[in-house]
């Protein structure tokens, strides 16, 4: 599976906002952003002004970032939520937030989406009882994601576990850490995700594709 190898701190710093991609160490002073907060490179501390363009494909990375997709895994989202009902730009929401490897990072099972993306693909979860090794699948409302029996007591989980003691998950999903068990309640709407983007800028640029 293609994913991204480079330096993730510089991503944070290229969007100018906190998108947790190293765990514990963004919630400490050691935190990219609250070091260097401009972007990278020797031009990230000049000032320019963004086109319509520029702005709608700032909105598509900051997105992409979030959730640790390439463009091709972005854009087969976009795709899957424009055959849905509602409103394209919530819908690739939905979509992005309902895939395993996010639903485990939401319920505290991984320190960050990256990692939860790893733990998926070395079969550490089972979805309704059943063995899932792809990030990418998308969990269904009152699905069960379980950590296997196995993994349970791995040093690993066993740390992931006591690092993410107090994360709040969301509202839309409910966790019980001691039984390693976590559910879907219902797909979340709009102002159930944190992510502070205009969704309805990337729907934009896609359209003048």
């Amino acid at each position: 599976m293609a994913r991204y190898t480079g330096a993730v701190c510089r991503l944070c710093r290229r969007e100018n906002q906190k998108l947790f991609l190293k765990g514990d160490r963004c919630f400490t002073g050691k935190c990219s952003i609250l070091r260097r907060a401009y972007a990278p490179g020797q031009h990230g501390q000049g000032r320019s002004k963004l086109s319509d363009y520029g702005v709608q494909l700032r909105a598509k990375q900051l997105a992409k970032r979030y959730y640790g997709l390439l463009e091709g895994q972005f854009k087969s989202s976009y795709d899957k939520a424009k055959k849905r009902e509602g409103k394209v730009g919530e819908q690739l929401l939905v979509v992005l937030e309902s895939r395993l490897d996010n639903i485990v990072y939401r319920l505290g099972f991984a320190d960050s989406r990256a990692q939860a993306r790893q733990l998926v693909k070395h079969n550490f979860f089972l979805v309704n009882d059943v063995r899932v090794n792809i990030p990418s699948f998308l969990v269904k409302p009152d699905s069960v994601i379980s950590v296997s029996e196995k993994k349970q007591q791995s040093g690993i989980m066993k740390k992931i576990l006591e690092s993410n003691s107090g994360r709040v998950v969301p509202k839309w999903l409910e966790c019980s850490k001691s039984k390693f068990v976590g559910k879907m309640l219902f797909y979340p709407e709009r102002p159930d995700i944190d992510l502070d983007v205009e969704e309805t800028l990337i729907v934009e640029l896609y359209s003048k594709v």
